[in-house]
């Protein structure tokens, strides 16, 4: 590697004399701070880049680069791009996979699915291998201005927001220089927009997840066109949205209340610093758990809104009177403690799965090569994926007929441990899986959606990196 190391700027000179040209626009033989920010933009990079950039690599102190001074920063940026590399690329084959990357983010204490490594990978991804060489990470990170390894994961985190029905995934932990930037709440906002029109393309299909939940063995028979007829019959094309509103309205307060726990468990546990890894995992734990606290009466009344018949309510306001004046305040945290237990990252079961199955694959059929090829990643991929979901579901089922226990009448008013003990007795353990199959289909959809959204809005408020 050191050897290698000490060749790379000789290999790259005149791709360093290539860029230096696109760089300087006015042909002058410099590159200033305003060419370099019209760059970066041209590029979807942060524009601020460009301060750094220049402060660094300006040896003669006269505000503008020649090439001498371009290089020899490209040279030193380039050798710290290097090491980070190598610190990813774990079995030391020369490429990083879907499994490293998400390994590097649970190494620094931040959860993420194997849907957001996916994507993290794929935006680097340029010949389709599903990993990524030397050469794209070089070529992806050149103009950025990361020093070390946490820098990259949050450019990583604020670029890949997604949003998809139920858990919305907010960036936890900015700069100092973003907070006062007001990069936070644009962020905020970006995120939010595409969470709406996620949870809005996606309302039908999570609107027959939640009836198959909560009516069980009654559903029975009821497939996904015969479940989605039966709802415009009773209440016409509108009724596949109902429940949307408040599902929507509460994305602005969870987003909001989960970054200000976060930021208050901060500051309380480091007077402001940095965290280390097992008080990343503490305060995102803290901050997850308060923001559901606060918001939890709202995912009851959406469970009662999605549920409803046809005049059975008039509105949100109308729910709430009527839940608090038959049920009591009680009635707003029913199912809270599945809905608790729920929040316990199950990242860990995709990234164990995915390893175990990799690993395995490579013992039996590739005992001399380090790399599986895609088909096998992607498939590893979707068993470690289906495997985390799997483990959930049954919680999330039991929250939700917990919070619907008044609507569903003769059926008896249980606990969590009852519900469970209830529906293995009068359904077996499919009964814990009812409305899976439209739970999977809005996946990829949702994702999708808020994916596209999401960096369209980010264009719009200026978030860029």
């Amino acid at each position: 590697a050191h050897e290698l190391l000490k060749t790379l700027p000789s290999i790259y000179l005149n791709e360093y004399a290539e860029l230096f040209r696109q760089l300087d626009l006015n042909k002058d033989g410099k590159v200033d701070i305003s060419e370099l920010r019209t760059a970066l933009a041209a590029r979807g990079l942060h524009q601020g880049g460009a301060e750094e950039i220049v402060l660094e690599s300006d040896i003669n102190q006269d505000g503008l680069l020649d090439f001498q001074e371009f290089s020899q920063y490209l040279q030193a940026h380039e050798k710290r791009l290097w090491f980070m590399f190598h610190s990813v690329d774990r079995n030391k084959d020369g490429r990083i996979d879907v499994g490293e990357i998400q390994h590097l983010f649970h190494k620094l204490g931040v959860a993420v699915t194997l849907e957001q490594a996916s994507r993290i990978l794929k935006s680097m991804d340029r010949d389709g291998t599903m990993t990524i060489s030397w050469t794209e990470w070089r070529d992806h990170f050149l103009l950025n201005t990361f020093r070390n390894m946490e820098e990259i994961v949050l450019y990583w985190k604020h670029s890949h927001m997604f949003d998809i029905g139920e858990h919305l995934t907010v960036p936890d932990e900015f700069s100092e220089q973003e907070r006062r930037s007001g990069l936070v709440w644009r962020q905020l906002v970006a995120g939010a927009v595409a969470g709406a029109v996620s949870r809005t393309g996606t309302a039908p299909l999570d609107r027959l997840k939640v009836f198959l939940q909560v009516h069980g063995s009654t559903a029975r028979g009821i497939n996904l066109w015969s479940g989605l007829r039966g709802m415009v019959r009773e209440g016409g094309l509108t009724s596949l949205w109902r429940g949307n509103g408040i599902n929507v309205l509460k994305i602005a307060p969870e987003s909001a209340i989960k970054f200000m726990a976060y930021e208050q468990v901060r500051k309380c546990s480091r007077e402001g610093g940095s965290l280390r890894v097992q008080e990343r995992f503490i305060a995102g734990s803290l901050a997850g758990a308060t923001a559901q606290t606060i918001i939890y009466p709202m995912e009851v009344l959406k469970t009662r809104l999605t549920l409803r018949k046809t005049g059975q309510y008039s509105g949100m306001a109308d729910c709430a009177k009527q839940i608090l004046k038959t049920e009591g305040v009680r009635a707003f945290y029913r199912g809270y403690l599945p809905n608790t237990l729920g929040i316990i990252p199950y990242a860990g079961i995709d990234l164990a799965v995915y390893e175990t199955l990799k690993n395995a694959w490579l013992q039996t059929y590739c005992v001399d090569s380090a790399d599986p090829g895609v088909l096998v990643l992607l498939g590893c991929g979707t068993v470690s994926s289906t495997c985390g979901q799997l483990a959930s579901y049954p919680l999330a089922l039991i929250r939700t007929r917990m919070q619907a226990q008044a609507t569903t009448e003769g059926k008896p008013k249980l606990s969590m441990m009852g519900q469970f003990k209830y529906i293995i007795s009068q359904e077996g353990l499919p009964g814990l899986y009812r409305g899976i199959t439209p739970n999977f289909l809005k996946v990829i959809p949702a994702v999708s959606i808020s994916y596209v959204v999401y960096e369209h809005m980010k264009k719009i408020l200026g978030v860029g990196y």
